[in-house]
């Protein structure tokens, strides 16, 4: 058995000046003895991909953007955390949970979040919408 370990750290400017928030991410996984050079590598980013889009799920969740990409002033401390009205389902992003879960699915699946995102139509997997997510890990687990 190999093991991997990946993590991933992102630093963004928090709600006074001069002063940051850190988040980060890691997962140990067991890789089956084996695996070809390409299968490795494939495991390896699929890994990593699901740690960075899992921190980078939880910096961007409900929280509106200024011009550079980073919390608007104003709603750094503020921004909503929970749910729409339920019948607005299909507008609400997913959570990080869930989003975290499919792409475990997903993993396990041998599939990438590039193609669940052109499956959906988005152009990045943290842009599913609950309903969407919920609808995926729900056929997957019915299969």
């Amino acid at each position: 058995m190999l093991k991997l370990n990946a993590s991933y750290s992102k630093k963004v400017p928090a709600g006074e000046e001069y002063s940051s928030q850190s988040y980060h991410a890691s997962v140990e996984v067991e890789l089956p003895d084996g695996l070809t050079q390409d299968q490795l590598q494939t495991r390896i980013h699929e890994t990593f991909d699901l740690v960075r889009n899992s921190v980078e799920a939880e910096l961007h969740e409900n929280v509106p953007r200024n011009h550079e990409g980073y919390p608007a002033a104003e709603e750094r401390k503020t921004a909503p955390q929970g749910n729409r009205a339920a019948g607005r389902q299909n507008d609400v992003p997913a959570s990080s949970k869930q989003l975290s879960y499919l792409l475990d699915l997903a993993r396990q699946r041998g599939v990438t979040p590039q193609q669940i995102a052109a499956q959906h139509g988005v152009p990045d997997v943290r842009q599913l919408s609950k309903r969407q997510c919920s609808e995926l890990i729900n056929s997957w687990r019915a299969a």
